[in-house]
C-alpha cells in the first residue's frame, strides 16, 4: 500500500452519499436531449472573444493577475467546451506581478480579442499600464509569440478583413470614442489611427462582417447595455442599435458564425457573486440588422434552447485533482506569478505540496493556488496531511476574491494543531478580518477541509472533518459577492493557501481536492 491509499479510502468514505457526483461538475448545460440551459459554464469566465475555425469554436477570456493567463476553450457546438490551455505562462514588465506594492488584483491582462488568418491564430491584448500586445500561434495550443505595437489600445477588438488587412477598433467607455487602428500586415506597426466614431459609454469593440456591411458589438458598462453598429465602410457613417441588457442576458459580446452559415451570440452577463458569465443566444436578422432571441421573443436570450450544432457528446471541464500528474492540470492558476521553489508536484508523487512563504496575510501571501468556483451550488474538499505545518503556519482551504473565507491550519507553540477560522472582506484600500474562531486546538494525523458556496443565497460555508465521515462547520456562514472596485474583480474561487507571518515555515501537503454539485 503507498503512502496515500490512507487519505484516498478516507476521502471515498467521506463522498460515500456523493458517489455519482463525486469529481461532477456543479452545472451540466447540455440537457442530453438536444438543447441546452444557459450559460454553459456556470463560472466566471468574463469579457468572452469565440471564434470558428472549420468545425472548431474557440473561446478566450480575462484572467486579472491569476497565472498561468489567457485561458483557451474550445468546443464543437458552443455548449460543451473542453480547456485548450493557457497563453501566458507568467506576467511580466511590473513588480506588482510578484505581489509587490500591494499586488495586481483587478489588473494585469483582460479583454482579449482572438482571430485567425491564413492558418495563424491571433490574440490582441492590453495589460493594464502597457502596450497593446499581439500574440501569435500556428496552432491554438502554442507556443505563443509576442510583439508590442505603438499604441495602448483599450479593449483591442482585432479584425481582419476579407482581403486579409488587419485592424484594431478600440473603444473607452469614458468618452465613447471608437478608434480604429491601421495595421501593416505582420500586425507590428500601426500605420494609420483615426477615430471613426462616438457611441456613449460604449467599450469592449468586436467586429464582425456579414455581407457588404461591418457590425461593431460594444458593452456600454454604465448602464449593462449592449449595442450593434453598422456602416459599410470600417471608416464610417455608423448607425447604432441597441441590441440587448443585463436584464435579458448580458451586455458584452458578439456573434459568432456556425458552420452552416447561421449565426449565434454570446453574451456576457453580470450575475452576481459568481462573476461575469457567459450566456449564448440564437440570432436572427431583421432588415439586415442583427437580434438577438427569436421572432417570438426578439431582443432576449432563452433560458433553454435547442443546441445550435446537435450530435455532440456530453463534454464538462475538469475540476477534481489527485495530483497524480507531473503538471497542474488547466482548471488551476496561481493568484499572482508563483515562486518556483514554494510548491511542487515532485517532492512526494501524488501530493501538490504547498510551502508556507512568508507574508503577513492571506491577500499578500503568494503561491495561492486557484479554481473557478461553479454554480448554482458547489462544494470542494481537501484531503491534507497536516504534520509537516510549523509554528506561525497559516495553511489551509477557503473562498478567494470580494470574501476570503477560510479555515487556517497552523501549529501552536506547545506543538499542537490548531485551526482558525476567518472571513476577510477585502476594501478598497485595506482588508476587515474578522476572526471568528480563533486557533482551536485539534489532534489529527490527517484532516478534510470543506469550502460550501450557494449562490443562489449567496453565502458560503467552511467545515472540517478528521476522519472524512463526521464534519463540523466553523464560524457559521459569510457572505459571497463580486465587486469589480475591491476583490479581484472575479466570482469567488476555490482557494488552496500555505503563508507565515513570521518568516518561512513548513508545508502543507494536499492529497485531493474533490468537486461536486448538490
Amino acid at each position: 500500500m503507498t503512502a496515500r491509499r490512507p487519505f484516498a479510502i478516507a476521502l471515498a468514505v467521506s463522498l460515500a452519499g456523493l458517489s455519482a457526483m463525486a469529481g461532477a461538475q456543479a452545472w451540466q448545460s447540455d440537457r442530453g436531449d438536444g438543447t441546452y440551459a444557459n450559460p454553459p459554464l456556470y463560472a466566471d469566465y468574463p469579457d468572452p472573444d469565440i471564434i470558428r475555425v472549420g468545425r472548431d469554436f474557440y473561446f478566450i477570456t480575462t484572467t486579472f493577475a491569476n497565472v498561468p493567463g489567457l485561458t483557451i476553450m474550445t468546443s464543437r457546438d458552443l455548449v460543451n467546451w473542453r480547456f485548450v490551455g493557457h497563453v501566458i505562462d507568467r506576467l511580466e514588465g511590473l513588480p506588482e506581478y510578484e505581489l509587490k506594492k500591494g499586488g495586481a488584483y483587478r489588473k494585469g491582462i483582460f479583454a482579449p480579442s482572438l482571430r485567425y488568418r491564413d492558418g495563424v491564430f491571433y490574440i490582441a491584448v492590453t495589460p493594464v499600464g502597457e502596450k497593446t500586445r499581439i500574440y501569435r500561434s500556428k496552432d491554438i495550443r502554442g507556443p505563443w509569440t509576442m510583439n508590442r505595437i505603438s499604441e495602448e489600445a483599450f479593449d483591442p477588438g482585432l479584425f481582419f478583413d476579407t482581403d486579409g488587412s488587419a485592424y484594431i477598433m478600440t473603444s473607452v467607455g469614458s468618452d465613447g470614442t471608437n478608434t480604429l487602428l491601421s495595421l501593416d500586415r505582420d500586425l507590428r506597426t500601426v500605420t494609420d489611427k483615426r477615430v471613426v466614431y462616438f457611441n456613449k459609454g460604449a467599450e469592449g469593440s468586436k467586429l464582425v462582417k456579414r455581407g457588404d456591411y461591418y457590425y461593431m458589438f460594444n458593452a456600454i458598462p454604465f448602464r449593462l447595455g449592449m449595442t450593434v453598429s453598422r456602416a459599410k465602410s470600417l471608416f464610417g457613417p455608423w448607425e447604432t442599435r441597441d441590441q440587448i441588457d443585463d436584464k435579458t442576458g448580458g451586455h458584452q459580446g458578439a456573434i459568432v458564425d456556425l458552420p452552416d452559415g447561421t449565426d449565434y451570440g454570446f453574451v456576457m452577463i453580470d450575475a452576481g457573486a459568481v462573476g461575469r458569465m457567459t450566456n449564448i443566444s440564437p440570432v436572427f436578422w431583421k432588415d439586415r440588422w442583427p437580434v438577438w432571441g427569436t421572432p417570438d421573443t426578439p431582443g432576449r436570450v432563452p433560458a433553454t434552447a435547442t443546441k445550435p450544432i446537435q450530435g455532440q457528446p456530453v463534454s464538462l471541464l475538469p475540476a477534481s485533482d489527485d495530483f497524480a500528474a507531473s503538471k497542474l492540470g488547466l482548471q488551476w492558476q496561481w493568484n499572482h506569478n508563483p515562486v518556483a521553489s514554494g510548491w511542487s508536484l515532485t517532492e512526494r508523487p501524488g501530493w501538490m505540496r504547498l510551502r508556507a512563504g512568508q507574508a503577513p496575510a492571506l491577500w499578500s501571501a503568494r503561491n495561492t493556488l486557484l479554481q473557478k468556483e461553479q454554480g448554482p451550488f458547489s462544494r470542494g474538499i481537501v484531503a491534507i496531511d497536516p504534520s509537516h505545518i510549523a509554528a506561525g503556519d497559516q495553511c489551509g482551504f477557503g473562498t478567494f476574491g470580494k470574501y476570503n473565507g477560510h479555515i487556517a491550519v497552523g501549529r501552536g507553540r506547545d506543538g499542537r494543531l490548531t485551526l482558525t477560522m476567518r472571513v476577510i472582506e477585502d476594501l478598497a484600500d485595506t482588508q476587515k478580518t474578522d476572526v471568528r474562531v480563533d486557533a482551536q486546538p485539534i489532534a489529527a494525523k490527517r484532516l478534510f477541509l470543506r469550502t460550501d458556496m450557494d449562490f443562489k443565497t449567496d453565502r458560503g460555508s467552511v467545515a472540517y472533518s478528521v476522519d472524512g465521515r463526521d464534519w463540523r462547520t466553523l464560524g457559521g456562514d459569510f457572505p459571497l459577492a463580486f465587486d469589480w472596485r475591491t476583490g479581484t474583480f472575479q466570482g469567488q474561487q476555490y482557494a488552496l493557501f500555505c503563508y507565515n507571518p513570521g518568516a518561512k515555515g513548513g508545508w502543507m501537503d494536499v492529497d485531493s481536492f474533490t468537486l461536486s454539485g448538490r
